[in-house]
């Protein structure tokens, strides 16, 4: 018999890369992909080894979640970080 995290699928598309810059935005994208894997709240903080609340927190974008649960949950979630520089806003050198 398979556990519950095995069935969640390891980088699960959710479309374009979306940039991240807030810790709303990422509550919004992690909510998006929870509910895109018919995943509830409480659903998520059992897999995750954490509590309901903090799930709630997370997704409503509280600035001062701990970064090791949350980087966890996106990979229960199929999600990842990358760090890249930024794109340009000008193509025109100075």
């Amino acid at each position: 018999m398979s556990s519950p995290m095995q069935d969640l699928p390891v980088g699960h598309p959710i479309g374009a890369e979306t940039p991240i810059r807030s810790s709303v935005e990422l509550g919004a994208v992690m909510r998006e992909q929870r509910k895109r894997l018919a995943l509830k709240q409480l659903d998520l903080a059992g897999l995750g080894n954490t509590g309901n609340r903090f799930i709630v927190d997370l997704e409503n974008g509280k600035p001062t979640v701990q970064l090791q649960k949350v980087l966890d949950l996106m990979d229960l979630l199929g999600l990842e970080v990358i760090v890249r520089t930024k794109a340009s806003r000008s193509a025109q050198p100075l």
